[in-house]
């Protein structure tokens, strides 16, 4: 099987890669945590002519990255964080990984430890069509967004968006932007509460720094 190597056109991009390099700056020192096949390194060299590394645990993610002419290494979340220098970059990017780590909190402390700025992305377990598969099936739901059974699945750390916030608040970070995304890949009110983002945000993406 082919694979493939140029660059996916705008109307290809994910909105959440879209939506997580519009909270880089430019030039910033990037380091991608679980680049998996470096598409948002790629969207980030594009758009943001950063300086980006990447980390992924997966070797056949690697060289599909290394293939792409991107700087990425393999390594676990878990344990690698931990060989990176305080303040080694401006901005930790976790995509969609948080819940497939064995460590969440650790993880995310550690890119707040050795970046300004964390910029998070998730799959939201609280949204409305998750609860009423559990309610009436009874079953481990299957959805656009997490599309493995859970026999299948990566991820084994699942979370909402109110978690999530309670996680930030519990090891005292500051929240500098939040935006939770419906099915149609559209933004919830800003405005909203956070119990309306938790119960029809399908996915979210957290702007994450330390408080001085």
């Amino acid at each position: 099987m082919l694979t493939r190597t140029e660059p996916l056109t705008p109307k290809e991009r994910r909105v959440d890669h879209v939506l997580v390099a519009d909270m880089v700056k430019n030039g910033a020192r990037v380091l991608d945590v679980g680049c998996g096949d470096g598409e948002l390194l790629n969207l980030l060299a594009e758009t943001r002519g950063v300086d980006g590394r990447g980390i992924e645990i997966s070797q056949a993610g690697v060289n599909r990255c290394v293939a792409k002419g991107l700087a990425v290494i393999q390594g676990d979340a878990d344990i690698d964080l931990a060989n990176y220098p305080d303040d080694a970059f401006d901005y930790v990017i976790l995509s969609q990984t948080l819940q497939a780590t064995r460590r969440p909190r650790y993880v995310l402390e550690q890119m707040l430890r050795i970046g300004r700025h964390a910029v998070v992305s998730f799959p939201n377990f609280g949204h409305w069509k998750i609860r009423l598969k559990l309610l009436f099936r009874g079953r481990m739901p299957v959805t656009d967004n997490l599309p493995e059974s859970w026999y299948e699945t990566p991820n084994i750390h699942f979370c909402t968006i109110r978690d999530f916030v309670e996680l930030a608040r519990e090891i005292d970070v500051k929240m500098e932007r939040a935006v939770a995304l419906n099915a149609r890949g559209w933004p919830v009110r800003w405005l909203a509460p956070w119990w309306l983002w938790n119960l029809f945000g399908q996915q979210a993406v957290f702007l994450l720094s330390r408080k001085k």
